[in-house]
């Protein structure tokens, strides 16, 4: 069977499409290979990582397609230029239209910084979600990796790890924990799409 192909969609500085990068590199995801990255801004940092290990980058960004639509179909027509067999979310800020998802369904994941469905939808990224938890009075946050529907944060759940929240944390604090964790479980995730690929 030929590998599974993954486009990675990201907007920010990339430490989650890192931990995909490491995997592939490493061998633990020995039957995947990223064919790109769809920047959702210009100059960031997943960017720049994924010029560093030879990887093609293409940017659609809401400067250079206001319209959502049109947006999103330039997203659909990359995605199917490199013959993708599985999209990761890694920090990609923009909504994912239902054209996408219905044309990539099961196909599609994301990370999310919380342990869903509790601290999910609308508002629920970046940091507010560190601030919804500590504030909620949680003992213990995680993150998800979940596929990704046409509801905001509601597909269906792949893998979860528990942090705990200690006395006194920021939800800077908090947020570093949790990426830990999102280093580990993205990886993780592919790897078991890639094994039930394999059945």
């Amino acid at each position: 069977m030929s590998k599974m192909r993954i486009s990675v969609l990201a907007s920010g500085g990339g430490t989650d499409f890192q931990s995909v990068i490491d995997a592939v590199e490493s061998g633990y995801l020995e039957d995947s290979e990223i064919v790109q990255l769809i920047a959702g801004k210009d100059g960031i940092g997943a960017a720049e990582r994924a010029e560093k290990h030879g990887i093609k980058v293409k940017a659609i960004t809401k400067a250079n397609y206001p319209d959502m639509n049109e947006r999103m179909n330039e997203v659909a027509a990359a995605l199917a230029e490199e013959d993708t067999d599985l999209v990761v979310l890694a920090g990609y800020l923009s909504i994912v239209a239902p054209q996408v998802i219905k044309k990539y369904d099961h196909r599609i994941i994301n990370i999310h910084p919380a342990l869903l469905p509790k601290h999910g939808g609308k508002d629920c990224y970046g940091m507010n979600v560190h601030r919804m938890v500590l504030e909620a009075g949680d003992t213990e946050s995680g993150a998800t990796v979940h596929y990704v529907n046409e509801g905001i944060d509601s597909g269906n759940i792949i893998l979860q790890s528990h942090v705990p929240v200690l006395e006194g944390d920021t939800p800077e604090d908090l947020a570093a924990r949790v990426l830990e964790t999102e280093h580990i479980i993205l990886p993780a995730a592919i790897r078991m799409i890639e094994k039930a690929r394999e059945k």
